[in-house]
């Protein structure tokens, strides 16, 4: 459910800025910190590889696939942290993914102007990577304490 939500969740906003704003449009938000953006990322992170479609849908789907399987077999094993960083880092993955499959290209958003454009699957693909990390510390540290 949690990777549906966040599917959802980016479309919806990506579908706002997409049909209300033209490509290179910016609306400040606060002046020179934060704006709305509209982006066509035709490449990975940061605009990186455009134009390398082929290495951009079939690596993610391969990750995303096998995320999930592990996800829907050991999701009982795992704590709430773990099953939260793994359904948000492919609830986003998918998010960017299916754009990439139907449009060719990603849309971008957020633009805080001192870093690159970005959405909301790219905050929640983040924020799962960050969850894991912290989860992965906390295990190695439990483990050094208990052991």
């Amino acid at each position: 459910m949690i990777v549906i939500g966040v599917i959802l969740l980016d479309h919806l906003v990506k579908y706002a800025v997409a049909s209300q704003m033209v490509p290179g449009e910016s609306i400040p938000v606060i002046s020179e910190i934060f704006h709305i953006t509209y982006v066509q990322n035709r490449g990975a992170a940061f605009s990186m590889m455009q134009g390398q479609w082929v290495f951009l849908i079939l690596l993610p789907c391969a990750a995303i696939l096998t995320a999930l399987i592990i996800l829907f077999w050991k999701r009982k094993n795992w704590n709430i942290c773990m099953n939260l960083a793994i359904a948000f880092i492919c609830g986003g993955g998918l998010g960017n993914l299916i754009d990439r499959i139907t449009q060719g290209y990603v849309v971008d958003l957020f633009d805080f102007r001192v870093f690159p454009v970005f959405n909301i699957a790219d905050i929640f693909i983040c924020v799962g990577c960050g969850l894991l990390l912290l989860d992965v510390f906390v295990s190695e540290r439990k483990k050094r304490h208990d052991g």
